[in-house]
């Protein structure tokens, strides 16, 4: 037997696995066990739980300390330097051939050169750079090493410079020796020699300890609430690199993946029973179910990059970006539900967990708060300033509780919101982008189309009149309907503006557009005529695809007279054809039939607007019974089965369209006329 799976279950299913991809994205985004998960200061009030020593550890040094004692041992390091004692053999030729070239005549000039050479060759002559290595590590001497290997040493105040070397020779010399340029024969014969030196230097550092003691496992290391002193601090650091080398050792264990998993798991399912139960029509469609997930493993990816491969702070990264997204294009509860989901996931990731958890749930407040309703570019930058200083407020008090001291609270903090709160101006770009991307309409695209000065509303105006003042009166209608009963009053005024621009193509067979005279509709027959009308439709859906207009305001054109008949022309064909079976299709609206309500309110308004302009007479009752039929004939035709509306919502629409009509054709007081005799004074 074949397991048989339905369309719908296999939707279902496909969902599920979307909810799952996010789990494993999100367990794989985690960061891995080798960041230590504490952070501490000198002189700061520990704010965890009770820490000792999960095994045995040293305490390390300062790096002050070691710096300190390193430069005590290093204060009899002496630098390695080789002395060349062939130079001065190779130099003094050189200085005896020039002076037998010139001719030099003064006998105790070879003698003197010699003596003066052989003392300064024999201490070293050194280059300046080496020199001045030497005065700034204040060293007193050197270890000079002869060709034969043998070392010895030598005070860095004996060892010449070549401008030393020269000025020693030509202090006391011979006139005659004047004239010869003496810098020539004075070359550098002591070369620094790295590795010797290197290795004499670490001889000297292995009596350095980089410990100070041990901390044996199970020992108590700080409670909550305990400052941080300087020794603490000491013990806290060697916990901190000795916990890291160990983990940096260790794959993440299958114990702590496991538990990652069932978290997020049960986090995930919490949010996915919400969505399912709650907002079946966001669950309906599997692009707006992607969309969300998206936003949200967008936040937790952007969490996990920031801790795991930046030295940036994670309170930079715009958190409330999330419930902002969402609650342009949703709902205010999705759009807190979400971000609570996603905050307690992200958590995990950082330090001190309930203090994120504690701002973040604020400032998501604030978002959705701040957004009832965007419909102006001007309030992102209204939500990023609330965001920010609520963020401050809550800070300071958070602190301010668990430091009791103001001296003591981390003004950085301040830079952080700042920058996170500035990045929110990026939303109004990723809500353009989302809503291209899965055809999505926001709050802000719906204002922009409600303006009756667009061009294509400019054209609608001038080309069917008629029809544009009925639409803007059935928009007014819907509206109110709307807010009465809790649906996007936005998405039905944008709507009703568009829903009868079919008419623009062919004005002059709609009543409204008529000047009296004959209807041309008169001159064709009952089916022709009838077609028509109902092209409208398809002419409205052509030209809003054409001018860009989105799938949700293409919804309305297409629904707004369902599936529901052209009755003037039924009606009169069946009169003037009793014996006669009409095609039923022919005088049909093609569909569909309102889905949601905003277009079961639209059909209502346009119908019951419609209907007003006919009445012979303006009473309240005329006016209940017109509103009464009309809606009641819509709901007994079915137009209203596949729309969520309930009865009570129905009756309290009827109930506004009556109130909103009397008051457009309410009466007016007559005022007098003049007498025909009028006395003079």
């Amino acid at each position: 037997m074949k397991l048989k799976i339905t369309p719908p279950q296999l939707q279902n299913i496909g969902k599920a696995g979307l909810f799952a991809c996010l789990v494993v994205l999100i367990v794989f985004l985690y960061p891995s066990e080798d960041k230590f998960k504490y952070q501490f200061e000198i002189g700061k009030p520990w704010s965890y739980e009770l820490i000792t020593a999960s095994f045995d550890f040293p305490i390390y040094k300062s790096d002050q300390q070691i710096a300190k004692e390193k430069a005590e041992i290093l204060k009899d390091y002496t630098p390695f330097y080789k002395l060349d004692t062939s130079v001065i053999r190779i130099q003094l030729g050189k200085l005896y051939a020039n002076l037998k070239e010139k001719g030099e005549s003064n006998p105790n000039i070879p003698n003197y050169i010699k003596n003066k050479f052989k003392k300064i060759y024999s201490s070293g002559i050194i280059s300046v750079d080496q020199y001045n290595i030497l005065q700034t590590e204040n060293r007193q001497n050197i270890s000079c090493i002869l060709p034969n290997k043998v070392t010895h040493t030598v005070a860095v105040e004996k060892i010449y410079t070549p401008r030393s070397a020269y000025e020693e020779i030509m202090n006391d010399a011979p006139n005659s020796l004047k004239s010869y340029d003496i810098n020539l024969y004075l070359s550098e014969n002591l070369k620094f020699d790295s590795l010797k030196s290197e290795i004499s230097k670490n001889e000297l550092l292995k009596s350095l300890s980089l410990t100070s003691g041990m901390i044996q496992s199970g020992e108590r290391i700080i409670d909550r609430g305990e400052i941080v002193s300087p020794s603490i601090f000491l013990v806290l650091n060697s916990f901190k690199i000795e916990s890291e080398k160990r983990k940096a050792t260790l794959q993440k264990s299958s114990l702590v993946v496991a538990g990652e998993v069932i978290m997020v798991l049960g986090l995930i399912i919490l949010f996915f029973l919400y969505i399912y139960l709650f907002r079946p029509r966001i669950y309906e469609s599997f692009s707006n179910l992607l969309f969300i997930l998206i936003v949200i493993l967008l936040m937790v990816g952007l969490a996990s990059f920031t801790i795991r491969y930046t030295a940036l702070n994670y309170y930079m990264v715009p958190f409330a970006m999330l419930p902002i997204i969402i609650r342009v294009f949703f709902d205010s509860r999705t759009a807190l539900f979400a971000h609570i989901i996603t905050m307690l996931i992200i958590a995990f990731m950082v330090d001190n967990a309930f203090k994120f958890v504690l701002l973040q749930i604020a400032i998501g407040m604030v978002a959705v708060s701040s957004l009832k309703d965007m419909s102006q570019r001007s309030q992102l930058a209204q939500s990023a300033l609330y965001i920010f200083l609520s963020y401050l407020f809550m800070y300071l008090a958070f602190e301010l509780i668990s430091e009791g001291d103001i001296n003591r609270i981390d003004w950085q903090f301040s830079l952080y919101f700042a920058i996170s709160s500035l990045l929110l101006l990026l939303s109004y770009v990723f809500i353009y982008l989302f809503e291209k991307i899965f055809n999505l309409v926001s709050s802000v695209t719906l204002v922009e189309l409600t303006n009756i000065n667009s061009d294509l509303m400019m054209e609608f105006s001038e080309r069917a009149p008629g029809t544009f003042q009925h639409s803007l009166q059935v928009s007014n209608l819907a509206t109110e309907a709307a807010k009465k009963i809790n649906a996007n009053s936005l998405l039905v005024r944008t709507g009703a503006l568009y829903h009868d621009i079919g008419k623009m193509r062919h004005p002059e067979y709609f009543i409204e557009n008529q000047n009296g005279g004959t209807n041309p509709l008169t001159e064709f027959d009952f089916e022709e005529a009838s077609k028509i009308v109902i092209n409208h439709v398809t002419d409205g859906i052509e030209i809003a695809k054409k001018s860009h207009l989105p799938e949700q305001i293409i919804n309305f054109i297409s629904s707004h007279h369902g599936c529901s008949k052209t009755k003037y022309f039924y009606n009169s064909y069946i009169n003037a054809n009793p014996d006669k079976k009409p095609d039923e299709a022919v005088f049909t609206y093609p569909g569909p039939i309102p889905n949601n309500k905003e277009t079961a309110i639209l059909m209502m308004a346009d119908a019951v607007e419609a209907r007003s302009r006919s009445l012979s007479e303006y009473t309240d009752k005329s006016i209940d019974e017109m509103v009464e039929s009309m809606i009641n004939s819509q709901i007994a035709e079915g137009e209203f089965k596949d729309a969520p509306i309930s009865f009570r919502d129905v009756e309290l629409v009827k109930s506004v369209f009556k109130e909103k009509i009397k008051n457009i054709y309410h009466n007016r007081i007559k005022y007098p006329e003049l007498n025909n005799k009028v006395v003079a004074k």
